[in-house]
């Protein structure tokens, strides 16, 4: 008999989690066999709680053996990422890393939230990279996939040892978050910035706290982020503002007043990138659709289909970050005045690699040279 597939619209109704992005666990697209939850049994869990169960994070231990990651994607502009944790907090339902923790064993969904794997070893592993004879302080971006200050960072510390190490080689990098916690590391940030090796993007995707609070449920708010741009740019940190993903039909009508408040909290440039859906993150997002925007739901879904040749997604490079189409022409023109207009067009300044110099030897030996 054929079992259903959970990845369906259908099969993710019932009761979501409470505080979470993702409400359930679509099948992991690597397993062959699924659970399918009998529709009787989500509606006694929906009768029980009515506003959805509390799900607790867990955090296991990541036993990596290395933790720089390449990058040969040519519509991205960074050559090396590094996480120090896998699955987020934040539990955006937008996440394009979500499909990552299928490798995992786990599922895109509820699980990439509440099941966060960490990089105890991450700064002994970065210590050992940049020590590397080969290693010449190429620029590495942070995080690539997972926000590095996490809500349990606040806890681990990991980011925080990593970027020790980054401020002692001089170490060139770039942060990308949407917490306001990267301020606890401001004297880090003061010391790479003395080498012109750092600079940090802040993702603020709406201004509207009850519209984040549905997409980034557990993220800094809008005016957090906001005001950690400006106490970054106050400290003199180069400072961007990335306003992403854009999603038609939902926070598409904000971008002039996204890029207004960037440029007044002293943000230097600005970014964009189109909403993306690859794998099972569909059927997460069309259901979170439906649980808060049942009034246009299928307009948003028909706006996202229209930009990608009638599917949901197209994967293709340069594609992908933008989409394609009348819509997807506007709302880049729309970017494009607004950004030119508050002065956000300016190509970033190129992050000094020249200042690397090679970690010192802690393991107690002699070198031989």
């Amino acid at each position: 008999m054929d079992l259903p597939d959970f990845t369906s619209k259908d099969a993710l109704s019932g009761g979501p989690a409470r505080g979470r992005g993702a409400g359930l666990n679509p099948g992991n697209r690597f397993e062959s066999v699924r659970l399918h939850v009998l529709g009787e049994h989500l509606d006694e869990l929906q009768n029980e709680a009515p506003g959805g169960k509390q799900v607790p994070t867990r955090i296991l231990p990541d036993r990596t053996v290395s933790c720089l990651n390449r990058v040969d994607s040519p519509d991205l502009p960074m050559k090396w990422t590094f996480n120090p944790y896998r699955g987020c907090e934040h539990g955006c339902i937008y996440c394009y890393a979500r499909p990552g923790h299928e490798y995992l064993g786990l599922s895109s969904g509820l699980d990439f939230e509440t099941v966060i794997m960490a990089k105890h070893d991450a700064p002994a592993l970065l210590r050992k990279e940049l020590a590397k004879r080969s290693w010449r302080g190429e620029a590495i971006a942070m995080s690539g996939v997972t926000d590095c200050y996490q809500p349990i960072e606040r806890e681990l510390g990991i980011t925080r040892a990593c970027l020790e190490v980054m401020a002692e080689c001089r170490q060139a990098v770039g942060i990308i978050t949407k917490s306001k916690l990267v301020l606890r590391d401001l004297d880090l940030l003061l010391r790479l910035h003395e080498h012109r090796a750092v600079r940090v993007a802040v993702s603020i995707t709406s201004l509207d706290n009850e519209l984040a609070s549905k997409l980034e449920p557990r993220a800094s708010s809008p005016r957090d982020r906001l005001n950690t741009v400006r106490a970054l740019a106050s400290a003199g940190i180069p400072v961007a503002v990335m306003t992403a993903p854009i999603v038609p039909g939902i926070n598409d009508r904000e971008i002039p007043a996204l890029l207004d408040a960037a440029a007044d909290a002293g943000a230097t440039s600005a970014g964009w990138v189109m909403l993306r859906l690859p794998y099972q993150i569909k059927a997460l997002f069309l259901n979170w659709l439906d649980r808060h925007f049942p009034d246009r739901a299928a307009k948003v879904e028909s706006f996202i289909r229209e930009m990608h040749g009638g599917e949901l997604y197209d994967s293709r490079h340069f594609v992908r970050q933008r989409g394609r189409g009348a819509l997807a022409e506007q709302i880049g023109a729309t970017f494009r005045l607004f950004a030119r207009k508050h002065g956000l067009d300016q190509r970033r300044d190129t992050l000094n690699e020249e200042a690397f110099v090679r970690p010192a030897d802690r393991s107690g030996q002699l070198g031989l040279f």
